[in-house]
């Protein structure tokens, strides 16, 4: 089952939103209303997918705790 995005996570979905929308917009060069939302949704879905994708990845202390060993000879 995968993780709640963190803050981090979280705000790279938030960045990668902005940072598409604004390349979108300029690239495209749209400026009729439909233009514009077709191209913000799409930069939405596209932040939506990096923040999931992103909330896969395990988190560092789960990362080490698989790779521990025991202490002690303990098991």
């Amino acid at each position: 089952m995968p993780h709640r995005p963190t803050a981090a996570q979280f705000a790279l979905g938030v960045f990668t939103v902005v940072a598409a929308a604004v390349a979108l917009l300029a690239a495209t060069g749209a400026s009729g209303v439909l233009e514009v939302a077709v191209v913000v949704v799409f930069a939405l879905a596209l932040g939506i997918l990096v923040t999931v994708l992103a909330a896969r990845v395990p988190y560092a202390a789960d990362r080490r705790a698989e790779h521990r060993t025991p202490v002690g000879g303990h098991e």
